[in-house]
């Protein structure tokens, strides 16, 4: 049998809809030497069915399995990949078109063991939908944490868009965490392996994330959590800039302290954090050209830094109080 390049993981938890936008964007690709396996972490709503009407179209298997979380989903479908390269996207993403020809291309230039791409906003996603896109991938706010051009340290790929060869499967057994910034301890462990870990900016995928601002707080509350979890197991990973959205969301509430205690600085505060979120708006509205994505990013900036800064110190906060006992 031919061994495909690429063997493309999708974990998949009650998502039908996002499972038939992503295989119909892989069905566009214009290098199509991969193979495709979902796996359906113990959906109540399956994508099976979905899954079928593609088959005709995309070498496809289906496997459901009871629910573990996405490390470990991922893990089971490493151990069905037959690819010399293994990569996994998230559930609600669109990939474009030349995705699959761009990794080639960096991998026969840089000679990468793994890599990672950024994530964009679709024209066709909702307006609030690309003010999330747009400040989790600013410099202005939480973007030089995830990575891109500009990032904190070496650049660690995330698992909406990840892809590692065999041989770094096979010797670091794919992730650990279940759940939680389980992509940023399995970068850790592969760059402390030895391998060659990259960023290919040409090989971005359209992400969705959330669909309201109520889900997309549970959302970075969750990655501020997984954060503080990584610094358990690697300390040295843990920067001062990983302490911005916490310092971001003490300053917040000081502002409504200071002018009870000096008018003058508060008068200073309140500019300063005024000037920071009107940067945000003209940032965004020059990158999207949208004023309505401009105005919206205002609010999710702030709900990002808030919960990202809440989930990391109350994380911190449990486990020194677990280590105290």
């Amino acid at each position: 049998m031919h061994q495909p390049t690429y063997s493309v993981i999708i974990p998949v938890y009650n998502r039908p809809q996002e499972v038939d936008e992503l295989l119909e964007s892989l069905t566009h690709q214009t290098q199509r030497d991969f193979e495709v396996i979902i796996v359906e972490d113990g959906s109540s709503i399956r994508c099976d069915e979905i899954v079928d009407r593609y088959r005709p179209n995309l070498s496809i298997q289906y496997f459901y399995k009871p629910n573990t979380g996405p490390g470990p989903t991922r893990n089971f479908g490493y151990a069905h990949a037959s690819g010399k390269y293994l990569v996994v996207f998230d559930s609600d993403c669109i990939i474009p078109p030349a995705y699959f020809e761009a990794v080639t291309r960096a991998l026969t230039e840089q000679q990468w063991d793994a890599w990672g791409g950024p994530d964009r906003a679709h024209q066709n996603f909702t307006l609030v939908q690309r003010a999330m896109g747009y400040t989790m991938a600013s410099v202005l706010t939480t973007g030089g944490i995830r990575g891109g051009k500009k990032h904190v340290g070496w650049f660690q790929p995330r698992s909406f868009n990840m892809g590692i060869s065999r041989k770094v499967y096979e010797a670091t057994q794919g992730f650990r965490f279940d759940r939680f910034a389980e992509d940023i301890e399995f970068s850790i462990r592969m760059k402390k392996a030895g391998f060659n870990v990259g960023l290919i900016q040409d090989a971005f995928v359209y992400h969705k994330r959330r669909t309201n601002f109520s889900q997309f707080y549970k959302q970075v509350y969750n990655f501020g959590r997984g954060r503080a979890l990584v610094g358990k197991v690697y300390p040295e990973e843990i920067k001062l800039t990983h302490w911005f959205p916490t310092v971001f969301v003490a300053g917040t509430c000081l502002l409504f302290i200071l002018p009870f205690i000096n008018i003058s600085l508060a008068a200073v505060a309140w500019g300063g954090w005024i000037v920071y979120l009107a940067a945000i708006f003209l940032h965004s509205v020059i990158q999207n050209k949208n004023l309505a994505v401009g105005i919206l990013s205002v609010p999710a900036a702030v709900l990002q830094l808030w919960g990202y800064g809440v989930g990391f110190f109350a994380e911190r906060v449990k486990s020194t109080s677990k280590n105290k006992t």
